[in-house]
């Protein structure tokens, strides 16, 4: 009986651990960060290469991004209701 006790106790913690990794996968704290760390590589990057205005420059690229990750989930339905399924 200890040893299936421990075995549940450990796929519990294990089953925690994954809930926990979904609520940051799916969080918008997470969403917000990389929205700020890709704009701001693509300011230290647009600034190195000496393009104008690296400040407004960089919320089109960035935006671009976001949008196109914050879309997943949609087109991830999609494929899962029409390909995935055949």
């Amino acid at each position: 009986m200890v040893g299936i006790e421990k075995r549940l106790i450990a796929i519990e913690q294990r089953n925690s651990k994954v809930e926990y990794d979904k609520a940051w996968e799916t969080s918008w704290s997470r969403k917000i960060i990389i929205a700020i760390l890709t704009y701001a590589t693509i300011v230290l990057f647009f600034y190195i290469a000496q393009l104008p205005k690296p400040f407004i420059n960089s919320i089109v690229p960035t935006t671009g991004f976001m949008l196109s990750t914050l879309s997943l989930p949609f087109f991830k339905k999609l494929w899962m209701k029409y390909v995935a399924k055949k």
